[in-house]
């Protein structure tokens, strides 16, 4: 009996060293493992703060930052520093690269909470409800490669719910329809107006049958859909102004797919 237990005290002696060394690795390994997820916890809070600082360099100046810019942004001198800050945003897909090198945002940072409905006419009770997160862009704009902005002077489209100071975006993509509200050069002026067939028999005298011909054939985008004994006329919403028919040009250069207005 007391050699069995002078052997199982002596293998117990033996093994100490091996389960001290394990404890230790085994420490070691969890102290590396909680390190390193401080680590990147680190590193990506630093990496958000650059995002933010690019962020709000491109509001601030509707462009992204140059590497120089960026250099000075993120307080460091070396270019490659830059460079290994960029690669990182854009391992994270938060900045993306064109063919030749130019940086852009690979989804738009700027969306709004949308939080539920808001009752036009009798008060209802509403409840903040996070619905989704909304991109004015994507919400605005369909075609970004053929869309641009104007800035509304006049008040001729006043009754369309357009005001002068307003920018309304235009697609130059769109098959302007009937009614569609256009960006219009009549007789080699600019307007905005509501299109309309003019199925009217009294037409002018000078709207002769060439000129009929030159108008179709400047909007042809509409030709497929209208009548051979069909013209058009520019419509404004607003009843101080009479519509605008055509003596020999009319060329569709867009259609109106928002208004955008600020009021404070």
């Amino acid at each position: 009996m007391q050699s069995f237990a002078f052997m199982y005290f002596s293998s117990l002696v033996l093994l100490l060293p091996v389960f001290w060394l394990a404890s230790i690795s085994l420490f070691n390994c969890f102290f590396k493992l909680f390190l390193g997820v401080g680590m990147n916890k680190q590193i990506q809070s630093k990496l958000k703060d650059r995002f933010n600082l690019i962020k709000n360099f491109y509001i601030n100046h509707s462009r992204m930052p140059s590497y120089s810019e960026m250099s000075f942004l993120f307080g460091v001198k070396s270019k490659n520093a830059v460079f290994k800050i960029v690669n990182k945003l854009t391992e994270l897909n938060l900045l993306k690269k064109d063919e030749k090198g130019y940086l852009s945002f690979s989804s738009n940072p700027f969306s709004i909470k949308l939080l539920g409905y808001v009752e036009a006419g009798f008060p209802s009770p509403a409840e903040e409800e996070l619905m989704d997160t909304l991109s004015l862009d994507r919400f605005l704009v369909d075609n970004p490669e053929s869309t641009f902005m104007l800035k509304v002077s006049g008040d001729s489209m006043i009754e369309a719910g357009i005001l002068p100071g307003d920018y309304v975006i235009v697609d130059r993509a769109k098959t302007p329809n009937e009614h569609d509200i256009v960006i219009a050069q009549v007789d080699g002026k600019w307007t905005m107006k509501y299109l309309i067939r003019d199925k009217s028999k009294n037409r002018n005298s000078d709207m002769n049958n060439n000129t009929d011909k030159q108008i179709k054939k400047n909007i042809n985008l509409l030709q497929q859909n209208t009548d051979s004994e069909t013209d058009y006329i520019l419509l404004p919403a607003n009843s101080k102004y009479r519509p605008i028919r055509p003596r020999n040009e009319l060329v569709i250069a867009g259609v109106v797919v928002g208004v955008a207005r600020k009021y404070k």
